[in-house]
């Protein structure tokens, strides 16, 4: 071994290639964080502006028409992100002559989206009985369980993520008035702000 340190570095990266997804951009974060905040504030301007305020106790009244245009906007920002996603964290792969369908991807897929699809199904039961006040705590503490439980196979960026959607989906359970701001701070500025990290530490 004429130089065991790089090596020994170089068999590291391959165990890591081998069992961690490294090829999620961050710069899809980024993406998804600006898709959750336009759709956050079309849902605002649609449900709050100009008569009601956040915090007040107000019921907020709800129709069929504005239940479909609010899912609409859902859907929408849901496709972007995962587009976003898929498209840049494959070309990340490629630039790096990496491979992106791997088991190491496989294995995150399946972690982080179990917890997603279960989430979503609950979300639909609780649109069905009508209890729209936990759609954000529902939402953003499926999708924070499924980060942490996904983190294990990517990048360790992921786990705090995880945890700060976590702890903003307990918060807007205690206090569904302001869901929709704990939604916007968890799906808009928290994966602008960890998507930003991980660019600039391993996309660049």
């Amino acid at each position: 071994m004429k130089n065991p340190e790089k090596e020994l570095a170089e068999i590291k990266s391959m165990m890591e290639r081998s069992t961690r997804f490294l090829s999620l951009s961050g710069l899809s974060g980024v993406l998804a964080g600006i898709y959750a905040f336009l759709g956050a504030g079309i849902a605002w301007y649609w449900v709050y502006y100009p008569d009601y305020e956040f915090g007040m106790d107000t019921e907020v009244p709800t129709t069929d028409e504005l239940q479909t245009k609010l899912l609409v906007i859902a859907f929408l920002v849901l496709v972007l992100a995962i587009g976003s996603a898929y498209l840049l964290s494959q070309y990340k792969s490629q630039k790096k002559s990496q491979q992106f369908w791997s088991p190491a991807s496989k294995r995150f897929l399946l972690a982080l989206f179990i917890p997603v699809i279960a989430g979503g199904l609950f979300s639909f039961a609780l649109i069905h009985q009508s209890a729209f006040q936990l759609l954000a705590p529902a939402t953003l503490t499926f999708y924070g369980l499924g980060l942490i439980s996904a983190s294990h196979f990517t990048l360790g960026e992921i786990r705090n993520l995880g945890i700060g959607q976590l702890i903003l989906g307990i918060l807007a359970s205690f206090f569904p008035d302001f869901g929709l701001i704990c939604w916007a701070l968890g799906f808009g500025l928290l994966h602008v702000i960890y998507g930003s990290m991980m660019y600039y530490r391993y996309d660049r």
